[in-house]
Parts: C-alpha cells; structure tokens; sequence
C-alpha cells in the first residue's frame, strides 16, 4: 500500500482519537463534579421505592462494598447521560465531513431531538412507571414478608428500565428516518397498526422485567409514539432522494467521498 494511500486513514484514526478523548475527558469531568454527591444521588433515584415501602421497612446492603461502590457506579452512569450532548456533538464533529449537504441538515436536528425524547423517556419512566410500578408491588406483596431490597439490585432494576424507555421513547426518529429515505411511507405504517400494537407488546415484555404492569406502561407509549413519528412522517416521505437531487444540481455533492 503506498504511503500515500495510508495518510487518510491515518487522519480519520487520529481524529478518531481525538473525538473519543474528548467524550472520556467531559464523562471524567462531570463524574469529578458529581462524585461528592454520589450518595444523594442514589437517595434521588431510590426516592420512589423509598416511598412506596411500608412503614418500618427499608432498603439493605448484602454486600460488604455496596454502601460505597453502589452509589459510585451510579454516579458514573449518571456522568454519561449528562455527557450525552457533547459525547452527540463528537459524534457529529467525527462524521460531519463524510456526509452530504442534505444529510447534515438532517444530522443535527437529528441529535438534538432524539437526545430530547430519550431525556423525556427517561423522565417518565421515574415520575410516572416507577411510582405506579413501586406501588403497585409493594401492595401486592404477601402477608408476613418483609420488603428490604438490595440497593445494588434496585439499581441493576431501575437502570434497566431507563434504558428500556429511553430508546424506546426513540421511536418517531426511526420512523421519519424511514420515511426520508423512501423505505416505507406513513400510509404502509397505517395498515400495519395492529401488528404495531402486538410487536410494542412483545417489545415491553422483553425490555422490562417479568410483570405485566410494566411491560403495558412500555407498550402504550410506545405504540403512542408510533403514531406521532406516521404523523410527521408524512412530512418527509421520499424526501432524501429530492434531497440528492437538489445538492447534485447546487454541485455540493462534488465534496462527499
């Protein structure tokens, strides 16, 4: 290979390199700001289990480090979801040149919008799921046992269901981002409705733990969520490829790889 051949990709690795410093730096940066207040922020994510326990009880360690190491870990993770955007605007910076006019008029609206509903997926999972959720169990629970829940497992449980209702809350993006390329358009999604309802089901039964309370208050909004991306979708049906036509007469095309 000659050398000439190597200096690009030798250029991409470096800014590469670059871009995923600056994603650790910033992670590292707001994990050093919120560490001093690691134990208050397990206190704030734990809040709507600690209110719905009955009186007397209370949540427990079983494992010698998990006072310590349980709320550190959280901390970690929580420095990452505050990192989102500039972690997003690295991606951004990294893929930028290698895109197309229309596509990077499309890119940051894109991220900004899909950080937003992950933020909000995020939001109602702890305003509205965990309290019902919490609530929910804790009168359920048999007569005679006593809820005390590891605070390490309650983190495993509550982080997984962010997750769950983050990315699911993602759905209207990947619906306009099918309809922009012309994969499928608002009226195919419209016949398909009842085996949307069935799939966001089958969605929530395998991102959420083993009940059905949660699965359903996954399921609802994501087939809600179904219906606002076909609704803006229409706005965007086929509209990559005028998109094309429109950079290759304007000749900004001519600076895409």
């Amino acid at each position: 290979m000659a050398v000439e051949d190597t200096q690009p990709l030798i250029s991409h690795l470096i800014e590469l390199r670059k871009r995923l410093l600056n994603c650790i730096i910033a992670v590292l940066a707001v994990f050093l700001a919120l560490a001093y207040f690691s134990n208050d922020i397990y206190q704030l994510v734990s809040a709507p289990l600690i209110k719905q326990m009955p009186l007397g009880a209370s949540m427990i360690a079983t494992d010698v480090a998990s006072p310590f190491f349980t709320p550190i870990k959280l901390t970690m993770i929580v420095s990452v979801f505050v990192s989102a955007p500039i972690i997003l605007y690295q991606v951004w910076a990294f893929i930028a040149p290698a895109l197309y006019k229309h596509e990077r008029r499309l890119m940051m609206p894109l991220l900004f919008s899909s950080s937003m509903l992950f933020y909000i997926g995020m939001a109602f999972a702890y305003f509205i799921v965990f309290p019902l959720a919490f609530g929910f169990f804790a009168k359920t629970a048999p007569a005679g046992v006593l809820i005390a829940t590891d605070i390490n497992n309650y983190l495993d449980f509550v982080m997984a269901l962010f997750m769950a209702f983050g990315v699911s809350f993602e759905v209207p993006i990947a619906i306009v981002l099918l309809c922009w390329s012309g994969i499928t358009t608002p009226e195919e999604l419209k016949t398909k409705r009842p085996y949307v309802l069935v799939g966001a089901f089958v969605v929530g039964m395998l991102l959420t733990p083993p009940d059905v309370f949660s699965q359903t208050l996954l399921a609802i909004p994501m087939y809600l969520l179904f219906e606002i991306g076909v609704f803006f979708g229409r706005f965007y049906v086929g509209k990559r490829r005028q998109d094309i036509d429109d950079d290759t007469e304007d000749g900004s095309s001519s600076s895409a790889p």
